[in-house]
């Protein structure tokens, strides 16, 4: 499969990592209602994926310019942020959502020095709310950002406004339309359940009130 995007979309498939139910949605923590849920923390697990997402991700950081360091966003975010920082030989930190009750009360975790340039990495974006908010954490120390990459991303309009608004370019090994085409290519989902999923994603707070 030469479409990087499709290939990946493949792999996540394959493993389970993303699963699509038109007929009995998901609920995400969020309360909204979907058909398809996504938990790339199962590629771990899979030595061979796992070394794809790792080459994937490698070749495709360069487009950010010449990262100094990597930053995982806690928790999914952390082991693949390590892979591809043991992958291109770079220093290792990581953000959590809040800050530690004790201790040194940090939010960041790691040795870090202000100025460098960082690349971030979550395993997916919905909103990107929370990976703005650890692009912030890391502004606010005077690092660099050059962007996020993650694994997948549900493409979701919300999520392309608020990473502009925040000044952050980002980059997904795969999204939400590639993934239904490979789903729909690959027999796993019928016509009729491709046009629902492609129905949520332009508006998926009007689909899952529907399924309430």
């Amino acid at each position: 499969m030469s479409n990087p995007s499709k290939k990946v979309a493949s792999y996540l498939l394959s493993i389970n990592a993303v699963q699509l139910n038109v007929n009995n949605p998901f609920t995400w923590a969020s309360g909204l209602r979907s058909p398809i849920y996504c938990d790339n923390r199962k590629l771990l697990s899979f030595v061979e994926v796992r070394n794809e997402i790792k080459t994937i991700m490698a070749e495709k950081s360069g487009q950010f310019g010449q990262a100094e360091m990597v930053a995982g966003v806690a928790t999914a975010g952390i082991p693949l942020g390590m892979l591809l920082a043991d992958s291109l030989q770079l220093p290792f930190i990581y953000v959590r959502s809040k800050a530690k009750g004790h201790g040194l009360k940090s939010k960041i975790e790691g040795h870090f020095e202000k100025g460098k340039k960082i690349l971030v990495i979550e395993d997916l974006i919905s909103t990107g709310g929370s990976s703005i908010e650890a692009v912030e954490s890391l502004r606010e120390e005077g690092l660099e950002v050059l962007g996020v990459m993650s694994v997948f991303s549900y493409e979701l309009d919300l999520s392309e406004k608020n990473f502009e608004d925040a000044s952050c370019q980002y980059y997904s090994l795969s999204g939400f339309s590639d993934l239904i085409q490979v789903a729909a290519d690959e027999k796993k989902i019928s016509e009729e359940d491709l046009i629902a999923l492609e129905e949520w994603r332009k508006n998926p707070l009007d689909w899952s009130n529907k399924k309430n």
